[in-house]
């Protein structure tokens, strides 16, 4: 269990209110990060998530990245607040379980690949009908339809498939990706925003349960903005512009003399034009031609190289300075290091200070979103494998006898 964090304590307020999602009950059946992430978010604001894992070595999140005594230091985050109970999904005995843990369960998160769950007799039609106001979230690369249903899917590929990689990076160098796996992470959030349309559906409108179908693919598409109308009337097919963004100008990431990089976002008129006159620019900033966005992404290469010619010949903390002295929204590029100082961010409460079994600190991310009045809290990090089994079960009537019998058959 996590030691408390006077970060995340309610105030006078709000201590006394119940969280948003408690009395909800998440059933996770699935691994690594698109499906867990999203149960994840809702343990977070006080859901009650029965995480499901593998007897023999659980979620392989568990093993992944960098590792405290064998255990890594990305489920500690990731898994807080959820219960660990441990079945053989193959075994007919452990499916009976999930049959019976679904009677009285709000929300089962899955992301197998389609099929999967149907020949273990666990698909939505079997589950739907023992529970009728289930909502169910699916996720999987591709969905649970079309040509592509089953192949596997993960998020690098999502990002390529949805158009995104294609944008990141230099225009003559090959795509790169972002250093997390966003597709798992939009496939999470989208999966979150269709539970809680769901029950709103079923609390609100008084209407059934249903499932959530989120391909990781799809979760990457939604974001791209202009990529489609702008292709489907004009034929334009967006390319990568390495740190610029296309058609709005200025916004880069240019270097200071210190060999470090500051990111400036000065394309708004007024913005424009103070950041002209704060690099000694002022005859730029009074050019009708470039009063407006149009006509600063004509001369775009003129004005990064104006920017530039004034950042290289300063720090980047002069840079700052003086950007910030002029309202211009500016930043340094962080790293691990610079978030863990920044004051903003302690401000913020964003990183808690817990402690692991073993009495060694460890400090998670903040949650995000903050309530006012009902706010998310870490009640205590990632589980031991199959830490909350007995629990559970023994609210479906397993004794300790029983307990031991599943063991030994290699149920749980």
């Amino acid at each position: 269990m996590a030691s408390p964090n006077p970060n995340e304590q309610a105030d006078s307020s709000t201590k006394d209110q119940p969280q948003p999602l408690a009395g909800v009950r998440v059933l996770e059946l699935g691994t690594l990060i698109a499906g867990p992430y999203a149960a994840s978010l809702l343990a977070q604001f006080g859901a009650e998530v029965i995480k499901v894992e593998s007897p023999g070595g659980g979620d392989p999140l568990r093993s992944w990245r960098k590792l405290h005594k064998g255990t890594s230091y990305w489920w500690y985050s990731q898994s807080r607040n959820k219960k660990s109970v441990t079945l053989n999904l193959k075994s007919p005995r452990a499916q009976e379980i999930v049959r019976d843990l679904v009677r009285n369960t709000d929300i089962v998160i899955e992301n197998f690949r389609p099929g999967a769950l149907e020949a273990w007799g666990l698909g939505w039609d079997a589950l739907s009908k023992i529970n009728p106001k289930l909502v169910m979230v699916r996720v999987s690369g591709y969905g649970q339809t079309g040509p592509y249903k089953d192949r596997p899917g993960f998020a690098a590929i999502a990002e390529s498939m949805g158009g995104l990689r294609n944008l990141a990076g230099y225009p003559d160098r090959p795509p790169v990706r972002v250093g997390v796996s966003l597709g798992d992470t939009l496939a999470s959030l989208y999966g979150t925003i269709g539970a809680m349309l769901a029950l709103h559906h079923i609390n609100v409108n008084k209407g059934g349960g249903q499932y959530i179908d989120v391909a990781l693919y799809e979760a990457v598409f939604g974001i791209m903005e202009s990529l489609i109308p702008e292709y489907a009337a004009l034929g334009h097919i967006r390319e990568r512009t390495g740190a610029s963004l296309p058609g709005i100008s200025p916004s880069s990431t240019y270097i200071c003399k210190d060999g470090r990089y500051v990111i400036i976002a000065g394309n708004s008129d007024s913005i424009f034009r103070r950041l002209m006159v704060a690099i000694g620019r002022s005859d730029l900033a009074e050019d009708k031609e470039l009063a407006r966005n149009d006509g600063r992404v004509r001369h775009n290469g003129m004005l990064d190289a104006a920017i530039t010619a004034w950042t290289s010949q300063r720090e980047l903390e002069e840079v700052l300075g003086a950007l910030e002295a002029a309202e211009v929204p500016s930043g340094r590029i962080y790293t691990a290091a610079d978030i863990h100082e920044d004051p903003h961010y302690a401000a913020r409460e964003m990183i808690g200070r817990y402690e692991m079994p073993d009495g060694e600190p460890i400090e998670l991310p903040g949650i995000v979103p903050k309530l006012s009045a009902t706010p998310g809290k870490t009640r205590w990090l990632g589980p031991a494998l199959g830490e909350h089994t007995a629990e559970v079960l023994a609210g479906l009537g397993i004794d300790t006898t029983e307990l031991a019998a599943l063991q030994a058959d290699g149920v749980i």
